[in-house]
């Protein structure tokens, strides 16, 4: 393989573990990883030190799976020491002191593609770049997953710290903060815990979310929040949703969340689409590349950034490695194998095709979900098909109501409500309902 293949490789394996492990999990502990292919077909893993053997027990099977994926079943995974070349990609800068601070140089404000979904978020995170603690403090970004809004956490970083003329940043996440806290009182280190939080310049905290139901950690924070804001210091966070849906995480915090400016990052147009695929092709140089192969991926991967970029950096290695030019032909062949999930029909699902596949996924009989029982195995499961009606057909909630033994369109409300909340705090649930949608939609039936 050219190094451009082993670079085109390792990219390939990283897109598989991004999309495997939440975003929490992603950049506290994989993210920091950097390989490449090995002489010998072997992939080789660098880790941080402090990393290493954690990653190496944790995720080596993961690891192992996201290369069999990309490389075919008999590919091996090694993990190499520190100090021991690697090139894969670029390491990352490290910010003021402690962990959690790796900014991704690649996220920079140059490289983020502005588009009507995101224009504001992305003028106030520059604003708060340039002047931090001046403009609004605190900034909030919300938004679903794939988006850029740590895009536009570790540009701030970036930003900062080339121009900000020795101002001190601290990037991490509400489960690194969790955990450090943690960390701190069985090890009694609470003012080193302090120190590090309290005593920099920019604090930025990605996915708050998972503040909530956690209430050392919330009361932690909370006074963190407060010094920052006292000492002027400036403090950016995101979340999946608005701080005035954040209804575990103390009225005090949201309050305080929401006394800045709160903006959100919502799914990019097809023109926004269509700019990202050609600034990641300019990024990457990956030269010849056929207009309709971009036009394609644009038009089937709508809603998530991430996968936008992944199903790019997917259709280049699989040309690349099997020698072959990259065609729309080729884009097609490979979204439709390695994408399943976006293989769109062309009329919405009815009803009826939604009870079936729901009371299929949660083995249960489909009569169950219209019946008046109230049993809890056709609770949950109605609650779910109820809401995906309302997401993947145009009928009203009266209408679906009808179409479940004759409920009250309060009760269809109620169950989106429900299934809407749960699906942001369990992943289990996320997994069923994301499956039933994509199945619902041309996919594989779920698992």
């Amino acid at each position: 393989m050219t190094d451009l293949q082993h670079s085109q490789a390792w990219s390939l394996i990283r897109d598989e573990l991004r999309r495997a492990v939440p975003d929490s999990t992603w950049h506290q502990w994989l993210q920091p990883l950097t390989g490449r292919c090995g002489e010998d077909g072997a992939v080789l893993v660098q880790a941080p030190a402090h990393l290493g053997p954690w990653v190496a027990k944790r995720y080596g099977r993961l690891l192992e799976a996201s290369a069999a994926r990309v490389l075919g079943p008999r590919a091996v995974v090694r993990f190499v020491a520190a100090d021991e070349p690697c090139e894969g990609d670029t390491p990352a800068r490290t910010g003021s002191s402690g962990r959690a601070n790796a900014f991704n140089p690649r996220h920079r404000f140059d490289q983020f593609v502005i588009g009507d979904s995101n224009r504001l978020a992305h003028a106030a995170a520059l604003a708060v770049a340039e002047m931090p603690g001046l403009v609004y403090n605190p900034l909030f970004i919300c938004g679903p997953p794939g988006l850029g809004k740590t895009h536009l956490l570790h540009s701030i970083a970036n930003y900062v710290t080339t121009y900000g003329a020795g101002a001190t940043v601290r990037y991490t996440t509400a489960e690194e903060f969790t955990n450090h806290f943690l960390d701190s009182l069985r090890g009694k280190t609470a003012e080193t815990f302090k120190s590090a939080y309290r005593g920099v310049d920019v604090l930025l905290v990605d996915d708050v979310q998972f503040l909530q139901e956690k209430t050392r950690t919330e009361q932690e924070f909370f006074h963190t929040f407060n010094a920052l804001h006292q000492a002027g210091a400036q403090v950016v966070l995101t979340s999946d949703r608005f701080p005035r849906d954040l209804g575990a995480l103390e009225s005090r915090l949201r309050e305080r969340f929401e006394a800045g400016l709160v903006t959100d990052v919502a799914s990019p147009d097809r023109g926004t689409r269509l700019a990202i695929l050609h600034k990641r092709v300019q990024q990457d140089d990956i030269g010849m590349i056929d207009p309709g192969a971009i036009e394609l991926i644009a038009a089937r991967v709508t809603d998530n950034v991430r996968a936008l970029e992944g199903a790019l950096v997917r259709i280049v290695a699989f040309g690349s490695l099997t020698a072959r030019p990259l065609t729309a032909e080729l884009a097609a062949e490979v979204l439709a194998g390695l994408y399943p999930e976006l293989r769109k029909r062309t009329t919405a699902p009815t009803v009826g095709e939604i009870q079936e596949r729901t009371a299929e996924a949660f083995d249960i009989a489909a009569g169950l979900l219209v019946s008046r029982s109230r049993i809890a195995t056709a609770a949950w499961p109605r609650q779910v098909a109820m809401y995906l009606s309302r997401e993947l057909t145009a009928l009203s909630l009266p209408a679906i109501g009808r179409e479940f033994g004759g409920r009250s369109h309060t009760t269809v409300l109620h169950a989106c409500r429900r299934t809407t909340e749960r699906i942001t705090e369990d992943r289990d649930a996320f997994e069923i309902v994301r499956r039933l949608t994509e199945s619902l939609n041309g996919g594989p039936l779920p698992s």
